[in-house]
């Protein structure tokens, strides 16, 4: 039929030429979406997983605080180290703080920011982080700065540890939290799943999820020389090349990263006391502010000027104190504390 009318037959190989030049132009276009994200995401991931941050705990610029050291198990069964740092006058007793340290530090680091909540009456229960100092951990984990399960494992099974042993001597199980930086974000997720956790303390927390693509956009330069290609990504391709980074890193490392912040807006009301220093170059002020926007009330944010990650107790060392003391006495304590001591109006100003 067709060779009977050629109008028809070059009708028709124009129409399957045309099929196939779009079939074409689609898959190359695939093609080139695969690869530049194959891209991208090999370039993310290996900043992720592989590039330590830019902090140290440098020389030790405090003394260690004695205690009582114990073996304890993690929640998923990692023998982990601990101690408890006790108040001297145990009568006037306030309540047992855990303290969660922060990436590359260890137990020891509690004495540069909770002696005074020692001399103020607070036992503080310290302990390493699985692959930090004493404690345990399996053959193929690798220390990483973000918040994981596997840290959330560690702060939960501290947090159990401390409650049986209150529950031991017949006191009340109501514990505070005090977490640094990646240990903060681990205290965040922990009290979302332990009730018996009623204060929390956070100094440099922040949300992996938020956090990752803050630094993509800032590193965006490495991916692309081409300022109108990196310049011009939509929100909706940062949280794709996000998403599609941790399905690899995931499984690279063995363990997943729930977003903190995603966390607190399931978070059953807590008091929480967000810190964060206001020249941290690296996690960025922001992002405390992104988190303390999600939580719950009663909330406060302490913005510390000058302060880099992790720096605020050294910068402001008196105003540390007061406000860590005044906010346990008030939320763990069941004091009576004005809420002068503990909050900084400042610091909800935004420039």
């Amino acid at each position: 039929m067709l060779a009977d009318d050629p109008i028809l037959e070059q009708a028709w190989y124009l129409q399957h030429w045309a099929a196939m030049a779009i079939a074409l132009t689609c898959l190359s276009l695939v093609a080139f979406v695969v690869l530049w994200f194959a891209k991208y995401i090999r370039i993310v991931l290996n900043l992720f997983c592989d590039t330590p941050p830019p902090l140290s705990m440098g020389p030790l610029d405090f003394q260690r605080l004695d205690g009582e050291e114990i073996r304890f198990r993690s929640f998923d069964g990692i023998s982990l180290r601990g101690m408890y740092v006790r108040t001297a006058d145990r009568a006037a007793l306030k309540g047992t703080i855990v303290f969660c340290h922060e990436y590359g530090s260890d137990m020891h680091s509690c004495a540069r920011y909770t002696r005074p909540l020692v001399e103020a009456g607070f036992d503080i229960f310290t302990f390493d982080y699985r692959g930090h100092g004493e404690s345990s951990c399996t053959k193929n984990y690798q220390q990483i700065q973000w918040p994981s399960d596997k840290e959330l494992e560690d702060t939960l099974g501290a947090c159990a540890f401390v409650q049986s042993e209150l529950a031991a001597q017949g006191r009340n199980q109501d514990i505070g939290v005090f977490g640094i930086s990646r240990g903060a974000g681990a205290s965040l997720l922990a009290a979302c799943s332990d009730d018996n956790i009623k204060a929390i303390v956070c100094d440099g927390a922040f949300s992996t999820d938020a956090t990752v693509i803050a630094l993509m956009r800032r590193w965006a330069h490495i991916f692309s020389n081409a300022k109108l290609i990196y310049q011009r990504h939509s929100d909706l391709f940062w949280r794709i090349l996000y998403w599609l980074t941790m399905r690899f890193a995931q499984s690279k490392l063995g363990r997943r990263f729930p977003s903190v912040r995603l966390a607190l807006r399931d978070l059953s009301p807590r008091p929480i006391l967000f810190i964060h220093g206001q020249r941290d170059s690296y996690i960025r002020v922001e992002q405390t502010r992104i988190l303390y926007a999600d939580a719950p009330e009663p909330k406060y944010l302490w913005i510390v000027d000058k302060a880099k990650h992790n720096q605020s107790v050294i910068i402001q060392p008196e105003q540390y104190a007061a406000r860590t003391i005044a906010f346990f006495r008030r939320y763990l304590a069941d004091e009576s504390v004005d809420e002068s001591q503990i909050a900084d109006p400042k610091s909800l100003e935004v420039d």
